[in-house]
């Protein structure tokens, strides 16, 4: 048995090294992290994606090495409550509102507050931690989401850490589930098995994901599921799942009008069909008279009232404000609704222009389309890009692996109580990006860099 150690050791030296590093460079971000500290922040990030890049550099044929330690990456995270991102105080607050039989979707957080029988575990706590914003709207988070809000505080036993490790282990098995059908998957396409690391170590994905409970991790698991389900010709079978992860997170609904030429337009409407009865299956439980106006103006307010991280739209606002003297909440209101029109235009277009019927164009237009939708978006908050992260490593560009790790810069606005951006690093952020992405498609539809061939 020591023998069998040895070897072992003398074998994946240099990559031990490296996980043990991840590790320390995690326990670091999970438990010793204030967020204004933003040289710490970036230092730590900096270090953990030159880390996962190596690790996968030395290991990529390695699948249980890595597998292992992308695991154990996540839990050290366990124990932590996340320090980004104070969503998690709404997701709890939803769950115990549904526990007690009480509608998220008709209630905001500052009228219930107010009520002296209001009886959910740890209301105050709660409501205090989520924030000023989150408290006047209605919740904005789908039925399925809910669902497992509603889960975690049954299981959490009345204790907001106990909800936060159940929320986070569902992540974690979300993750699990897209490097087992997305290593399927790229097998589909005829694609490295290894490529499903890109994801499963990403730093941004452990972070964001299993370390600031967002549940993009959930939805991308329904959708590679669904969409290795089309591959397989079991379209039938893939239609409830795919509205599945639009009831976790409503973004993989800009995509259903690509699906026409591959399925064909007779085959397509019966998709469609199945995707809609299922959806309206999972809302029935939360629908009510109110439901269809509160829950379209809270999911209206991410189109013409936030700001983040925006790209294309700070150089429209810059113009606006400097040259024709635009108010900026003026000006982010119209634009949101400029935004959409040009999106869907171009979706439409990208539908029928392009040749959807193979798999590996249809999964290269969604990554067109989704990213087109955030370079024009005023609020790209980091954990969107793992939704092109998880696109791209089924196309050729490699462009949203440099975003996952850029994002990083737009961070700085957590270093002060204002929120206020630093426009510069943005500048630096979106212009790097852009840039990647012009040498990509000139270089024949996103031939690979040596730095992600090695």
């Amino acid at each position: 048995m020591l023998g069998k150690i040895i070897k072992f050791w003398k074998l994946h030296k240099i990559s031990l090294l490296l996980s043990l590093g991840s590790i320390l460079f995690y326990l670091s971000f999970a438990y010793d992290l204030n967020r204004e500290d933003f040289p710490k922040l970036l230092g730590l990030f900096i270090a953990l994606f030159f880390l996962h890049y190596k690790l996968i550099q030395f290991q990529k044929w390695n699948f249980k090495f890595l597998l292992i330690s992308g695991i154990l990456f996540r839990l050290v995270f366990l124990l932590a409550e996340p320090n980004l991102s104070q969503d998690f105080y709404r997701f709890i607050w939803d769950g115990e509102l549904i526990k007690n039989g009480i509608n998220p979707y008709l209630n905001v957080p500052n009228d219930l507050i107010a009520q002296s029988n209001l009886a959910i575990l740890n209301a105050k706590e709660l409501y205090d931690g989520m924030g000023s914003l989150s408290a006047r709207h209605f919740s904005n988070y789908p039925p399925l989401n809910q669902i497992i809000f509603t889960i975690a505080t049954f299981l959490g036993g009345g204790s907001v850490l106990g909800s936060v490790i159940v929320m986070r282990l569902t992540i974690i098995l979300a993750d699990l589930g897209i490097l087992y059908f997305g290593r399927k998957l790229l097998q589909k396409l005829n694609k490295s098995n290894h490529m499903s690391f890109w994801y499963f170590l990403n730093p941004l994905v452990i972070i964001e994901l299993t370390g600031n409970l967002h549940f993009e991790g959930v939805m991308l698991f329904f959708f590679v599921w669904s969409i290795y389900l089309i591959a397989d010709k079991k379209w039938m079978a893939a239609a409830p799942i795919y509205a599945m992860s639009i009831m976790v997170k409503l973004v993989p609904i800009v995509f259903l009008p690509l699906f026409v030429k591959y399925f064909g337009f007779k085959k397509s409407i019966f998709f469609y069909i199945a995707v809609g009865v299922s959806c309206v299956l999972l809302l029935l439980p939360f629908y009510s008279p109110s439901f269809i106006d509160n829950y379209s103006e809270t999911v209206g307010l991410w189109f013409s009232n936030f700001e983040f991280n925006a790209g294309i739209y700070n150089l429209v606002k810059h113009i606006g404000i400097e040259f024709f003297d635009a108010k900026a909440w003026i000006l982010v209101k119209d634009y949101g609704k400029w935004m959409a029109i040009i999106v869907i235009i171009a979706t439409v277009l990208i539908a029928f222009l392009r040749k959807n019927q193979n798999l590996g164009t249809l999964i290269t237009s969604m990554l067109m389309v989704l990213t087109l939708y955030y370079f024009l978006s005023s609020t790209v908050h980091p954990w969107y890009v793992i939704f092109l992260l998880v696109l791209g490593i089924f196309t050729e560009y490699r462009y949203a692996i440099l975003w996952s790790f850029l994002v990083v810069l737009s961070y700085w606005a957590y270093s002060n109580s204002d929120y206020d951006e630093n426009f510069w690093l943005l500048t630096i952020e979106y212009i790097t990006v852009i840039s990647f992405l012009i040498y990509e498609i000139a270089t024949k539809e996103g031939k690979k860099l040596d730095f992600f061939k090695k």
